[in-house]
């Protein structure tokens, strides 16, 4: 049994409903029973089969709508491991950094070509970094409080899936500095970055090796499945290229806003609403949703 989640970033219709189960039902995907999760807002319509041929029947389905297909079975996941950037905060930290050395749309070019796939994560990011040599170390702290920003849903998200006995996970290939303080601000459980190396009040242009790579993020992934957590109980998110293994490899892997190839591997994305759609994703309607 599958059920297909349906998220409005404005509102959902009955017809949207009633749209949806017709798309299923062309494809063979034997629709039966929808429920509200949110009236107005989120749905769930169960399917007995199909879940590959729903994606593709149930995208693009109305405007501002999300669509996720997946087993019923283990909806709820009990670990969360996300991606940082243009994920759990709405901006590429290293570009904001360089914006005060004044190079900003130099290395923002870099990160849109890594985060695309086009880029060899590790080489992009060693020579982003070289760029940054001799920044003032001061400007990491101004940059995280000037320019980071939450990204909408994220802490609800969080606090909500641990509120209900899940872990939480930050991943992220960009840096410390700025890791540590969002885990904390958003409620992850442990976060894992780059480290900046800096000497004499500035940055020297080189990151402590070895670096948080795509290789590295799957690898949290799997510590965590073999600490006791089933894989079908784990739920990833992402936005770019070097997050596509741990995508891959979770029990429910997301594209968020992401790039392409991001979305292309991904078996379910986010293109319309906030984080706080993966919450009805996992069958948890609002009124249960743990925002302090």
């Amino acid at each position: 049994m599958f059920v297909a989640t349906l998220v409005a970033s404005a509102a959902l219709s009955q017809e949207d409903i009633a749209e949806a189960v017709r798309r299923l039902t062309q494809v063979g995907c034997a629709p039966g029973d929808s429920v509200w999760l949110d009236e107005g807002k989120a749905a769930d319509i169960f399917c007995g089969a199909g879940p590959t041929a729903a994606r593709a029947a149930l995208s693009g389905l109305g405007q501002g709508i999300d669509a996720i297909v997946q087993p019923v079975a283990n909806r709820e996941k009990k670990l969360l491991i996300a991606d940082m950037d243009s994920t759990m905060i709405t901006v590429e930290c290293i570009d904001e950094l360089a914006d005060y050395a004044g190079i900003k749309p130099q290395i923002a070019d870099i990160t849109e070509r890594a985060m695309r796939g086009e880029l060899d994560f590790a080489g992009a990011l060693h020579e982003r970094v070289a760029l940054l040599k001799g920044l003032d170390d001061a400007a990491i702290d101004r940059c995280r409080v000037e320019r980071v920003k939450i990204m909408p849903g994220a802490k609800v998200l969080v606090r909500t899936m641990k509120a209900r006995g899940a872990r939480a996970l930050l991943v992220s290939g960009g840096f410390t500095r700025f890791t540590g303080p969002v885990a904390e601000e958003i409620g992850f459980d442990s976060a894992v970055a780059n480290v900046l190396d800096i000497a004499d009040g500035a940055l020297t242009g080189t990151v402590a090796l070895p670096i948080v790579d795509a290789a590295r993020k799957r690898a949290e992934l799997e510590k965590a499945i073999e600490g006791g957590i089933d894989r079908t109980l784990t739920l990833a998110v992402g936005d770019g290229a070097n997050d596509i293994p741990m995508i891959q490899a979770a029990g429910l892997g997301v594209a968020y806003h992401a790039k392409p190839k991001t979305r292309e591997a991904a078996a379910a994305e986010i293109v319309h609403g906030d984080l706080s759609v993966l919450l009805y994703a996992q069958g948890i309607a609002s009124t249960h949703w743990v925002h302090d």
